[in-house]
């Protein structure tokens, strides 16, 4: 766990990425500067992270440190709010924002690899590849809200008031969850194919207005989807998990 001395930040190599961004959010903009997954690799603790990235964990920890010592609202810590609260928010806030910001890419990057596939081949790939992250996320925005949201809020419901849950068709949350996650890191792989093949989203010389829109909005699209995977990932399923067992140690 973080323990605060005077506003100071204690990190532990033992702790999961996931872990630390559940608890400050702050903590993202540091990983996302040493280039270390906080969605789907938030599982990984800071000493594995480090090695798989050759950081140095003095100076991750350093950073981090930096990062965390004036932070700490109450309100900006998704890991307080409850399970069906978070559900729902992110529903409303990064379902929503996948569906408005999809076509639209899907849109652009197909008119910038026509326009300029010849000198920038690479775009071809980045307009299928978005073509493909779209139709992934489009079944999977609807399983989530479909199956597995719903019995997440009836979880939390229950233990609120105290009443019984019906086993689910799917037995236990755990087996969606586990397709989620699964889901998550083949998401998670397209976003690392993407900023691979346009260098961190950063537009060439001769790119023209719609050539650096598209970069850009592919660039806010990566950090939108990674935080959205973070708070299901680290935050909701482990309280949706925690909850049906407590549910179920009632019976």
């Amino acid at each position: 766990m973080l323990s605060r001395n005077q506003n100071t930040m204690q990190i532990h190599p033992e702790q999961t990425v996931g872990e630390l961004v559940a608890q400050d959010y702050h903590s993202a903009e540091v990983f996302n500067q040493y280039g270390i997954d906080f969605c789907c690799g938030g599982k990984k603790t800071l000493a594995m992270a480090c090695a798989e990235k050759s950081v140095a964990f003095e100076a991750l920890s350093q950073a981090l440190g930096e990062a965390l010592a004036g932070s700490g609202l109450p309100s900006e810590n998704a890991a307080n709010w409850p399970a069906d609260f978070l559900a729902e928010y992110i529903v409303q806030t990064h379902h929503r924002y996948l569906r408005d910001a999809l076509p639209f890419l899907i849109q652009y990057t197909a008119k910038i690899a026509k326009v300029h596939g010849t000198r920038h081949p690479e775009l071809k790939i980045v307009e299928k590849q978005v073509r493909l992250l779209a139709e992934d996320l489009v079944a999977h925005l609807a399983k989530e809200e479909q199956v597995l949201f719903p019995y997440i809020k009836m979880l939390d419901t229950a233990r609120r008031e105290n009443d019984p849950v019906a086993p689910p068709p799917f037995g236990t949350a755990q087996n969606p969850i586990r397709m989620m996650e699964y889901e998550h890191e083949s998401a998670g792989a397209i976003l690392e194919n993407l900023r691979e093949l346009t260098q961190e989203f950063t537009p060439p010389q001769d790119a023209c207005t719609s050539y650096r829109v598209t970069f850009a909005k592919l660039r806010e699209l990566d950090q939108d989807l990674r935080w959205h995977i973070h708070l299901e990932n680290n935050i909701l399923f482990p309280k949706a998990l925690m909850i049906e067992q407590q549910l179920q140690n009632q019976n």
